[in-house]
């Protein structure tokens, strides 16, 4: 699976659509099972996320392999997901749903976010989440933990596909989280999907301002041919056509 970059102009219509706008996109092409629920961003402030995946899958741990860090330690898949998440890319951490620990601390979210990385989406728990919760740096995840991984986690490899709140995510499928949660779009839908919900976004904030004026909801939304008509001369009067 391919974690090539995004194009500016797919990542720019990701970013004006919501995941409701996404989600409906990709039920019209007959996925039901892309939304993740249960993940709230730890900044409020930092939520819009939109980039390829590059997972990182935990096991849970075992006293005789996992143990507090040592400078000479060998290279785990943590680590290696911490250096090698390509710029732009989102980390998708899959634990189980184990929130026992925390699949990350500040300091290896600080090294990603100065990486380049887009973000980063966990069905688990962050350790110091005060302190990532400060970060310009969208993290989500299900909880907040005090112990480390290596309490209760243990890396097993990266890029392979895990499974999130109920969710598969696959090497290189797109991630688009906001406040609502997380939609997993396959890579080679993503600029369909993206185009596709930019148009329907637009087409709703229309809407929302035909319904804001009193106009009743039959013929407005669904849109008939009518209110099409109106959308379209909205737009040639100065609404920007975008991607």
């Amino acid at each position: 699976m391919s974690s090539a970059p995004l194009s500016a102009e797919t990542i720019k219509n990701f970013l004006y659509a919501s995941t409701a706008t996404v989600s409906m996109q990709m039920l019209k092409r007959g996925f039901r099972n892309t939304a993740i629920n249960g993940v709230k961003p730890l900044n409020p402030q930092a939520t819009r996320l939109v980039g390829p995946a590059y997972t990182l899958r935990y096991i849970p741990s075992r006293e005789d392999l996992d143990k507090p860090p040592t400078p000479n330690d060998p290279p785990t898949a943590q680590r290696a997901a911490i250096e090698e998440t390509p710029a732009g890319c989102v980390l998708v951490i899959g634990t189980e749903g184990n929130t026992r620990s925390g699949t990350l601390g500040d300091i290896l979210a600080l090294r990603l976010k100065v990486r380049g990385v887009a973000g980063v989406l966990s069905d688990g728990a962050m350790r110091d989440s005060p302190v990532i919760g400060k970060f310009d740096f969208p993290v989500y995840c299900s909880a907040a933990a005090a112990p480390p991984s290596m309490a209760n986690l243990h890396p097993v490899e990266v890029q392979t596909p895990v499974g999130i709140c109920g969710v598969p995510v696959y090497p290189g499928d797109v991630i688009v989280a906001d406040e609502d949660g997380a939609i997993v779009v396959p890579r080679h839908l993503a600029d369909e999907v993206a185009r596709d919900s930019f148009e329907q976004e637009r087409l709703e904030k229309f809407v929302a301002i035909r319904v804001g004026m009193g106009i009743p909801i039959a013929g407005t939304y669904p849109p008939n041919d009518e209110t099409k008509k109106l959308y379209q001369a909205w737009i040639e009067a100065g609404e920007p056509a975008g991607g």
